[in-house]
């Protein structure tokens, strides 16, 4: 079980042990310093009870008395809104509707990269290289302010940084065009909560 003495309220999260999308709900949790008890799903193994509550019996998928989420993007934004502080979304609308649209190009254009390139064999050659690419076109996102696309770490955050975390694991190097997006990545991965948020697999994605 993870546990933080800023709340006492006791979550269920059904988790893999190296998923992206499981990672950004561990680290959003982290971030709010919930306590949670954490489930880890062996990938194509799901429990009977993860079966019963999810009908797509897929992770992560998060358990708060009798209310069952499944969809990451649900997951994040109504715990942002259940544990308000700190807030991890802007206040302003039009920032806020930013930051959303990131998290899907990210989900639709980065994360099927990440997917290629771990199933290995010949296209994860050209999976690393185009991954390589949008990050570096990427730039001007994470330049633009201490965190991506924000002054303060945000849900966006919370999926941009596991991602930049594996990528060494990935075999995707950046070289000094992409230094920013390292920078960025330290930021982050030097926190406590960061640390809170990661796996044994995790941890042993970098060295």
């Amino acid at each position: 079980m993870v546990q933080s003495a800023r709340s006492r309220t006791v979550l269920t999260l059904y988790t893999t042990a190296d998923d992206i999308q499981c990672h950004r709900v561990r680290l959003l949790l982290a971030a709010k310093g919930v306590s949670y008890e954490r489930v880890m799903v062996e990938p194509g193994q799901p429990p009977e009870d993860l079966v019963d509550l999810n009908p797509y019996a897929g992770t992560p998928t998060l358990v708060d008395r009798d209310l069952v989420l499944y969809d990451t993007s649900v997951i994040c934004e109504y715990l942002d809104e259940r544990y308000p502080h700190p807030p991890l979304m802007p206040i302003d609308p039009l920032s806020r509707a930013r930051l959303r649209l990131a998290a899907v190009r990210i989900e639709r254009d980065w994360l099927p990269e990440v997917d290629t390139i771990r199933a290995g064999g010949r296209p994860a050659d050209a999976a690393r290289k185009r991954l390589r690419e949008q990050l570096l076109a990427s730039l001007p996102l994470f330049k633009a302010a201490r965190f991506f696309l924000n002054p303060e770490m945000s849900l966006a955050d919370c999926l941009v940084a596991p991602v930049v975390w594996r990528l060494p694991w990935l075999g995707v190097d950046l070289g000094k065009e992409g230094r920013p997006i390292v920078d960025y990545g330290e930021r982050l991965f030097n926190s406590q909560g960061y640390t809170r948020s990661l796996t044994a697999e995790e941890k042993a994605m970098r060295p």
